[in-house]
């Protein structure tokens, strides 16, 4: 073995080590004199343990002597400086044993276990301990708030909790129906919420509403001993909670929602007005029955708005937040068999008195106020099925939103995502009255299993004259049965000879040609024979395409010769309106037309045929323009909404329409003893049933592809239209064998719902009359050209009139052409194959070029098809809407 590696002897006296921390003074550099060498400077590495001069302590080897010089600085190697890896003895004594005592005397920050304790004692901590871990909890919570408060923010609101539908109310103001896509509430603004539900709440829920920061610690703390005790209790969560979680966060029970729900809750309430709080909670909250929101509670459980309830109402429905489950007193046992009607109604009256109670404590009722709201339970409306858009709601609705959006800048878009209420003008009475007249009428005369009687439809609509209600309307089967066509507001049917009295109002209010202007007698003679040439102004005839003479025809060979436009009417004669017409001109007749309340929109051409009714208005625009004769000339557009509310906001835009002179009154009234006197004696004698006094005319167009009725009292002016229809290319039909009979008119199916359904409307109902019609006009004899065999014979007065027997048949004529079958089902510009028939009617290519002879007149609009609601062609179309 090597030399540096023998281990050399250990020397007494503590060892080596000791010996060598013991040593003092450094080495001269030099290298080691061998030991026992005689004054030798270097004999010794340093003092002995015993002091400086100590005894010298030898070294049994070179090694050692060359590794204790390295040791105290000499030699060739330096000592290690402090700091850089070399260890040095530290005067005193060994350096580790003094780190340790050191370490062991010096204080922990947490003195646990607790040092110099032995026992219980040790484990025990000091109240210092404690102390110092509830400040640092305390402080912890702090930052923790401190910070969640800062970075949670109010979010948007929940669609569900902004969902509303879209309500619409009768006209005595209760509730039709709630439509769209949304649950069934109507945002209000607090100023329509009673002040009795604000502070009903606020004692039952929250008594600290108007103090509190949003979370009422205090609240809880009742809230749990109460529950504890079995004492009646408050909610634990504050009305601010509530509606947070109404409004901003799901109904999820869970730890991470109550989190968000505390600090939002803390934030909403320093940030939000506490009464937009409230007014957020009671428009959100649920109150039982598909109810969401009070003003939705309201019509459900009272059948009023909510700014109507009293103070005990308020109360009720204030108890219906802790469960309407529990506490509607209809019960609900298809939820929990316990919640019975006797049960639920217990609970709603014990909780319901002790809300009235803690109002009254709360200084919220006076003592007066507080007897009378005690004094007798508000018993709430029982269980109602909500109405769908079934039987005749479904096209009420319609009618009315497109009156909504037509008359105010709401959107579809808008309008479609909830929140309004739409009051209209329809009472709800007649609206069944009229569907129940039309299907009883249809089931007494039509078998659904006879081809002839298949796919017959009707529309019709009742409106108030002198003021344009639309007070009821029949639209169709309904649309769960597939139709979804408004009948009673859409065009393509023409009014056949309904639209004589418009003739002759134009012959009274404007005259002929031949009367210098001045207005003609209903009793002026004009020749009502069959075939008969229609003569224009300059005494010409007017031609057929292939310049063969026009022949207009009545639809009886009857030969009636002159007659009074009187009996013309009675017995809806077609010849002498067509000369009529043409004598006061069509765009005079047009006038008067849209003057009454026909919009422009659904005119067909002016042509002599324009006379005998080819053009298409609504059943609602016919029933508006009838009310002008009902009202002496008086006429106001047709309205179906009356307001309409938005938040508890009105829109503007539904005020009543203007009533303007559309005639002068004389006229109108001359008009209307015409028309009493074809529902006495002549085409419309079924309406006699009705009992009072009544005006009418009836209308049948080629074919019998549609039969009219329209007629009026002075209270109501109700006109009903029947047809047939193609179910695929809405082609009108013919109803030759409808009903049993060879052709359908206007004085048959129609005119009986019209009797039907006017006698229960006006039932109770006075019977005014109409006003005295005084003479009117030039009476002017022996007009036209009479036929070649003419039988014209003297003309009864109007007394001699009525008691005239009429004819077994309507003699109305043709008001347009049969189609071809290449035509297509909305082009009016179709040509008809046939157009060479003697029978009037015809295309529009009928109508002559400029510089021809013109032909005989024809409709400007085929009888090929209805284009169902158009935006033109109804009640809502064009400016006058």
């Amino acid at each position: 073995m090597s030399e540096h590696r023998r281990k050399p002897p250990q020397p007494q006296g503590g060892g080596r080590a000791a010996a060598r921390r013991g040593q003092s003074g450094s080495s001269s550099g030099r290298r080691a004199a061998p030991r026992g060498a005689p004054e030798s400077t270097s004999g010794s590495y340093g003092p002995g343990p015993h002091g400086q001069g100590g005894e010298e302590r030898p070294y049994g080897s070179r090694a050692e002597a060359r590794r204790a010089a390295q040791r105290s600085g000499g030699g060739r190697r330096r000592a290690a400086e402090p700091g850089r890896g070399g260890r040095r003895a530290a005067p005193g004594g060994p350096r580790r044993g003094r780190e340790r005592a050191v370490a062991s005397g010096r204080k922990r920050f947490v003195d646990y276990p607790r040092s110099g304790m032995d026992g219980w004692r040790r484990w025990t901590p000091s109240w210092k301990l404690v102390s110092g871990f509830c400040l640092a909890f305390v402080g912890g919570l702090v930052a923790v708030a401190g910070i969640g408060y800062a970075m949670v923010g109010i979010p948007n609101e929940n669609a569900a909790a902004k969902s509303q539908n879209n309500v619409y109310y009768w006209a005595d103001g209760t509730q039709m129906v709630a439509t769209g896509s949304g649950q069934n509430r109507q945002i209000v603004s607090i100023s329509q919420i009673p002040k009795a539900m604000q502070w009903a709440v606020i004692s039952a829920e929250n008594k600290s509403f108007y103090e509190d920061s949003g979370i009422d610690p205090m609240g809880i703390g009742r809230a749990l001993f109460n529950m504890a005790t079995g004492g009646e209790t408050q909610g634990g969560s504050t009305i601010t909670q509530q509606y947070v979680k109404n409004t901003y966060l799901s109904q999820d029970q869970t730890l991470s929602r109550k989190f968000k729900e505390l600090f939002i809750s803390v934030k909403v309430g320093t940030k939000l007005d506490k009464r937009k709080i409230l007014q957020g909670y009671l428009n959100t909250s649920y109150y039982g029955r598909g109810a969401y929101g009070i003003q939705a509670a309201a019509r459900t459980y009272y059948g009023k708005d909510a700014e109507d309830l009293t103070d005990s109402e308020c109360a009720v429905l204030a108890a219906l937040l802790k469960g309407p489950t529990y506490y509607d007193p209809a019960g609900n046992e298809s939820l929990d068999p316990s919640a019975t009607p006797e049960a639920n109604r217990e609970r709603s009256e014990k909780r319901w008195r002790w809300i009235l109670g803690e109002m009254h404590k709360d200084g919220h009722l006076t003592d007066a106020a507080y007897q009378e709201a005690v004094s007798e339970y508000p018993e709430p409306q029982g269980r109602k099925a909500i109405a769908g858009m079934t039987g005749q709601i479904s096209y009420l609705v319609d009618t009315a939103k497109r009156y909504v959006l037509n008359h105010s800048d709401i959107t579809q878009a808008r309008f479609d995502q909830g929140g309004y209420q739409i009051y209209t003008t329809f009472e709800k009475d007649k609206v069944d009255a009229l569907a129940k007249a039309v299907r009883d009428i249809e089931e007494e005369n039509l078998d659904p299993n006879r081809e002839e009687d298949k796919h017959v439809q009707f529309g019709a609509a009742s409106v108030k004259p002198n003021d344009g209600a639309i007070v009821a309307l029949y639209g169709g089967a309904g649309y769960e049965k597939g139709h979804f066509n408004n009948n009673a507001d859409t065009s393509g049917v023409p009014v056949g000879s309904t639209w004589k009295p418009f003739v002759l109002a134009a012959a009274m209010e404007y005259g002929t040609y031949r009367s210098n202007g001045e207005g003609i007698s209903p009793l002026s003679k004009y020749n009502g024979d069959d075939h008969l040439k229609v003569r224009k102004p300059d005494g010409s005839y007017y031609l057929r395409k292939d310049n063969s003479i026009f022949y207009q025809e009545n639809e009886s060979d009857h030969p009636w010769g002159y007659i009074t436009l009187h009996k013309a009417m009675e017995q809806s004669v077609n010849t002498p309106f067509v000369q009529l017409g043409v004598d006061v001109g069509m765009d005079k007749v047009r006038d008067i037309a849209q003057a009454s309340g026909i919009l422009k929109e659904s005119f067909a051409d002016l042509n002599p045929s324009f006379a005998l009714g080819t053009s298409t208005p609504s059943a609602i625009r016919m029933a508006d323009a009838y009310a002008t004769f009902a009202a002496s000339g008086k006429q106001a557009d047709p309205y179906s909404v009356t307001s309409v509310k938005h938040d508890g906001t009105e829109v503007p835009g539904f005020t009543k329409p203007e009533v303007k002179q559309a005639m002068s009154a004389n006229v109108a009234n001359n008009v209307t003893n015409t028309l009493e006197n074809v529902v006495q004696n002549g085409t419309g004698m079924k309406a006699k049933a009705l009992g009072r006094a009544a005006a009418g005319k009836t209308g049948t167009t080629d074919e019998n592809k549609s039969a009219w009725f329209v007629g009026y009292t002075q209270q109501l002016s109700t006109s009903v239209a029947m047809f047939r229809e193609d179910p695929k290319s809405h082609r009108l039909l013919s109803m030759n064998g409808t009903a049993g009979d060879d052709s359908i008119h206007g004085g048959d199916v129609p005119a009986a719902v019209w009797t039907e359904y006017m006698k229960e409307a006006l039932r109770g109902e006075e019977d005014p009359g109409f006003p005295e019609a005084t003479p009117i006009g030039k009476v002017i004899d022996g007009v036209g050209v009479p036929s070649p065999s003419p039988s014209a014979s003297p003309e009864p007065s109007p007394a001699e009139t009525e008691k005239a027997s009429p004819t077994p048949e309507e003699t109305e004529t043709s008001t347009s052409p049969t189609p071809s079958d290449t035509c297509d089902v909305l082009d009016w510009q179709c040509e008809d194959e046939d157009s060479g028939s003697s029978k009037p009617g015809g295309s529009e290519t009928d109508v002559p070029e400029p510089g021809q002879t013109p032909p005989a007149a024809s409709p400007t609009q085929s009888e090929s098809g209805r284009p169902g609601n158009s935006d033109h062609d109804n009640l809502f179309g064009g400016s006058n809407g």
